[in-house]
């Protein structure tokens, strides 16, 4: 038999696409908005001659300082090391036990004060012992004298020989000796018992303790019981270029003193003042410098032994030198030298000869005169000739930053100098 076709389903009616009903709508949306909206009107052009920016950006803008008259300090600076001039380990002079400690760690004393105190009791038999001995001689002197003196008035009436009172005028004698020793004895031994009583032998701070009551301590203790250090002076040992030593000594040789100042080691903080105490006697041929001690009276205790500063020593003074910022010298092939505002204001390079430096002030020795303006900032668009705009006229005033680059004042666009 033949198998019945299957039967035809009828087909769905397809649904239409909502979002092309949309698009004629938008179209005359859009054709609304450019008819009835106005067109950009176009930029307006600059006119050639006026001062716009193109104008501007080819006439640099330049900071100028003017050159003034002042003095400028010449320092020489190191960094040095904090030295006591006395430090003193304290160490008992007798085998004892340690019986009391009689200060503070990081006390202040003074010479003579009592420190620490050893069982004196085995010191003080020696003493009862050497005096019982001196008291024997005493007596067996005393008795030797008496018969002596009966000796003499025996030989008088010839009634002892001559030798008999001799040898009891040398038993005196010996008698007499063995007293001095018998009093030396004493003396000892005394002594040793005073040794008991430890006594600071300078004035300054105490440290840490290094024995507790109680121990057993003997004079050889490689330790000892404290450290004493003076504190009041105190002196900075350190090192300056060989360059400066014939105006140094020069200086000294004038009996002239020297100011010296300490700062702390990022040389932010000014500690002490003091002056210059003695030069050392021959230059380090490995580092080319001489070490120079300074004292300071450090009455505030700001310094500390083997603490590092910065140090300062005023050599001399500069008087009525023609100074400039620093950020106004430039260095080429040529050497040094700095951009000179003209009236007409354009710029000419003018070389220049340096002097000391004292701070961010810098003395001109030849080059430049009072009253002329050098430029200071904007230096990297600048030539020989070149027409400048002066944004600022700085005043130019000595200024005296501590001996550290750390709070050195930056100079104006210090990268470029850098550059240059």
């Amino acid at each position: 038999m033949t198998e019945p076709a299957a039967a035809i389903q009828p087909t769905a009616p397809k649904k239409p696409n909502r979002r092309l009903l949309w698009l004629p709508l938008l179209v005359c949306i859009g054709a609304g908005v450019y008819y009835y909206l106005p067109p950009t009107p176009p930029p307006k052009p600059v006119p050639h001659g006026g001062a716009g920016m193109g104008e501007r950006s080819r006439t640099p803008a330049v900071a100028v300082a003017v050159a003034k008259v002042g003095d400028i300090a010449q320092y020489i600076t190191g960094l040095g090391s904090v030295t006591a001039q006395n430090t003193v380990v304290l160490h008992a002079r007798v085998d004892g036990q340690l019986a009391k400690i009689l200060f503070k760690e990081g006390q202040l004393v003074q010479a003579g004060d009592l420190l620490a105190e050893l069982d004196p009791r085995p010191f003080q038999v020696q003493v009862d012992q050497a005096e019982g001995q001196l008291a024997r001689d005493e007596a067996l002197l005393q008795n030797a004298r008496t018969d002596l003196n009966r000796y003499k008035g025996l030989y008088k009436e010839d009634s002892v020989a001559k030798q008999q009172l001799d040898t009891q005028a040398a038993l005196v004698l010996q008698y007499q000796a063995g007293l001095k020793a018998d009093q030396a004895q004493v003396e000892n031994a005394r002594l040793q018992l005073s040794f008991c009583h430890i006594t600071a032998p300078i004035s300054g701070r105490i440290g840490l303790r290094q024995v507790d009551a109680g121990n057993l301590i003997h004079s050889n203790d490689q330790n000892g019981l404290v450290v004493i250090t003076e504190l009041q002076p105190i002196t900075v040992v350190f090192p300056v270029p060989e360059d400066g030593l014939p105006t140094l000594m020069k200086r000294l040789h004038a009996n002239a003193p020297l100011p010296v100042e300490a700062w702390s080691r990022n040389g932010s903080t000014h500690l002490a003042d003091g002056t210059l105490q003695s030069v050392d006697n021959q230059i380090d041929a490995t580092t080319g410098t001489v070490k120079l001690k300074a004292i300071f009276a450090n009455k505030d205790e700001v310094l500390f032994p083997n603490q590092f500063v910065n140090v300062r020593l005023l050599l001399d003074t500069l008087r009525g030198a023609t100074t400039l910022p620093v950020a106004a010298i430039q260095r080429g092939s040529q050497g040094t030298f700095v951009y000179l505002l003209r009236d007409d204001q354009t710029v000419t390079v003018r070389p220049v000869r340096l002097g000391p430096t004292e701070g961010n002030t810098v003395a001109l020795l030849e080059g430049i005169q009072p009253g002329d303006q050098a430029v200071i900032d904007g230096t990297d668009k600048l030539r020989e000739g070149a027409k400048v705009e002066v944004k600022e006229a700085v005043t130019n005033q000595a200024k005296t930053p501590p001996p550290s680059a750390a709070n050195t004042p930056e100079r104006p666009h210090r990268k470029h100098h850098d550059k240059q």
